[in-house]
C-alpha cells in the first residue's frame, strides 16, 4: 500500500513541472505561423498540443498511473488561464483562433491522453 501511495506522489510530483514546462513552451509556440500563397496558417497551436500529448503520454507510460497525466492536463490548463487572464496590454494569449485553439486544445488532448494513457499505463 504505501508503494503505491509513494508512487503517486512521485507521479504528481514529476507532472508538475511537466505542467509549467507545457504551458510556458505551449503559450511561446501556439502564435508561431507561416504564409503560405498570402494566407497565414498556424502551426503553433498543433505543435504545442502535440507537445503536450507526448508529455502527458510519457507520464502515464513511466508512472504507470493517470493521476499525473490528470494533473499535468489540469495544472496546464490553470496556469494557461493566469497567462491569458492578465490585464489588457499584458495577456500573454489573445481571444482569437490560435489562441482560443490553443486554450481550448489543453483539455480536449488530456482527455485524450487520459483514453489513451490507459494502454500505456497497463503495460511493462
Amino acid at each position: 500500500m504505501r508503494k503505491r501511495v509513494t508512487g503517486a506522489f512521485r507521479g504528481i510530483a514529476a507532472a508538475l513541472p511537466v505542467a509549467l514546462f507545457a504551458a510556458l513552451a505551449g503559450t511561446a509556440l501556439h502564435r508561431q505561423a507561416v504564409l503560405l500563397a498570402g494566407v497565414e496558417l498556424y502551426w503553433g497551436p498543433v505543435a504545442a498540443l502535440l507537445l503536450l500529448a507526448a508529455l502527458e503520454l510519457l507520464l502515464a507510460g513511466s508512472y504507470r498511473s493517470l493521476i499525473p497525466t490528470a494533473v499535468a492536463g489540469v495544472a496546464c490548463y490553470v496556469l494557461v488561464g493566469v497567462l491569458a487572464a492578465a490585464g489588457p496590454g499584458k495577456q500573454l494569449i489573445l481571444a482569437d483562433v490560435p489562441g482560443n485553439l490553443w486554450v481550448y486544445g489543453i483539455a480536449g488532448v488530456t482527455l485524450v491522453m487520459l483514453m489513451v494513457g490507459r494502454v500505456f499505463a497497463r503495460r511493462r
